[in-house]
C-alpha cells in the first residue's frame, strides 16, 4: 500500500515539472504513528471544555470562552445586538492569535499557556469596545512578537462543493465521542489506483511562507480547522458537540454552547437560534481571503438588531434564515437521560436514538 501511495504521489504528469507535486515518501509513511494526546482544556462557569492541541484550531474556542468570561451574556439577552457584538469581537481577537501563533507544537513553540491565561485574556478583553474592529490584532502572549502572513487576499471566500463530516455519540455506559473526520475529498484528491481511496487534502492548510507558526515543514502537521468539542459539567462528562464548516467550526457551535450554558436554552433550542460568524482573519483555505469587519448574519434576526449592529460599524453580509450552521450535539444528564440535537439548516443533520 505504501509503495502504491508513493508511486501515485510522484507519478509522471504532463505538467512542466514532469512529476505530480506530491511530497510524501516511503519513510514518511513508515515513520507515522498514531498518538494519544492530552487535550487542551479550559474551565468556564461550571463547565470544563476540551479541544485539540494547537496543531488544529481547537483552542481558538477556548480563547473565545476565556475572553467572554468577563461579560454577563445572560444579561445581554438572546439575539441582542450587544451579545452578537461582544461574541463577534472576541472571535476576532482569538482568531488573530490563531493566525499568529498556532502550529504543530512538536516542531514550533506555541505559547498555549499564555494564550489561555486569565491575565492575558483580561488584558485582551479591554480591546472589545463599542465599535466593530476592522483590524487583525494578535496579542503578545508572554511578551512574544506576533508573526502574520505578509499578504492576505481581500474579498469573499472561495466557494467549494465539498465539506466536512461531524458526529457526536453518547451511549448508555456514559461514554461521549465527538469526531470531525475530513480531508479525503474526491473533488481535489483522486483515488489512488488499485487502492480505492484518496489521500488526505489537509496539507492545503500549510502556509508556503517561511517563518510562520503554520508554515510547511518536514514532519509537521497542518493547522487544520477540524475541531470536535467535549464538555464536562460539575466535573462529569456532559456534552459532545461540533459542526462541519471550516473556520466556522469554532463559531457556530460556540453560539449554541453559550445559549445552552449561559442562557439556559434546551439543547435543540440553542442549536436553532439565529446564527452569525465573522471571517475577519485569513481563511484557512486557498486563496486565504480575509473580510475585515464583515459579519455574516442570518436575516432571521429582527431588523432593529441588524441596524444596531451596522451602527456599531459591522459590515453586515445578510444571508437567508437557516443558512449558517450544521451543528450537532448530544449530552448526558445527571440522571443518565441522553439528549441530542441536530441543525435543520443543512438538511443532512439528524438526531437519532436507539
Amino acid at each position: 500500500m505504501a509503495d502504491a501511495i508513493v508511486s501515485f504521489a510522484r507519478r509522471p504528469s504532463p505538467s512542466p515539472a514532469g512529476t505530480h507535486p506530491g511530497l510524501l515518501s516511503g519513510s514518511d509513511l513508515a515513520g507515522f504513528r498514531a498518538a494519544l494526546e492530552t487535550p487542551t482544556r479550559l474551565a468556564y462557569r461550571d463547565f470544563e471544555v476540551f479541544k485539540t492541541g494547537p496543531w488544529g484550531q481547537g483552542p481558538v474556542m477556548l480563547q473565545q470562552l476565556a475572553l467572554l468570561s468577563g461579560f454577563d451574556l445572560a444579561a445581554l439577552g438572546e439575539g441582542s445586538p450587544e451579545l452578537v457584538h461582544v461574541v463577534a469581537e472576541c472571535a476576532k481577537l482569538a482568531f488573530a492569535d490563531r493566525e499568529a501563533f498556532y502550529g504543530d507544537p512538536r516542531v514550533v513553540e506555541v505559547p498555549l499557556g499564555d494564550l489561555l491565561s486569565k491575565a492575558y485574556n483580561d488584558e485582551r478583553r479591554r480591546l472589545v469596545g463599542d465599535e466593530a474592529s476592522h483590524e487583525l490584532r494578535p496579542g503578545t502572549p508572554g511578551g512574544r512578537t506576533p508573526r502574520l502572513p505578509a499578504a492576505v487576499a481581500g474579498g469573499g471566500t472561495a466557494v467549494s462543493a465539498h465539506d466536512t463530516c461531524h458526529l457526536d455519540v453518547a451511549d448508555r455506559f456514559g461514554n461521549l465521542v465527538s469526531a470531525t473526520p475530513s480531508g479525503g475529498w474526491l473533488q481535489s484528491s483522486p483515488a489512488v489506483p488499485g487502492l480505492g481511496f484518496c489521500l488526505g487534502t489537509r496539507a492545503q492548510m500549510f502556509w508556503l511562507e517561511d517563518g510562520l507558526a503554520s508554515s510547511l515543514r518536514p514532519g509537521s502537521r497542518p493547522r487544520t480547522t477540524l475541531s470536535p468539542s467535549l464538555a464536562f459539567r460539575d466535573g462529569r462528562p456532559y456534552m459532545a458537540f461540533g459542526t462541519p464548516g471550516g473556520d466556522q467550526q469554532d463559531q457556530w457551535p460556540l453560539r449554541a454552547f453559550l445559549y445552552h450554558a449561559e442562557l439556559g436554552l434546551a439543547l435543540q433550542e440553542a442549536v436553532d437560534t439565529a446564527s452569525w460568524h465573522v471571517e475577519h482573519a485569513p481563511s484557512s483555505f486557498h486563496p486565504r481571503r480575509a473580510r475585515p469587519g464583515e459579519l455574516e448574519i442570518e436575516t432571521s434576526f429582527p431588523e432593529a438588531t441588524l441596524k444596531a449592529l451596522e451602527r456599531r460599524g459591522h459590515r453586515l453580509v445578510a444571508v437567508p434564515p437557516w443558512s449558517l450552521g450544521r451543528v450537532t450535539a448530544v449530552c448526558r444528564q445527571a440522571d443518565g437521560t441522553l439528549r441530542a440535537a441536530a441543525d435543520a439548516r443543512s438538511g443532512q443533520a439528524y438526531a437519532v436514538g436507539r
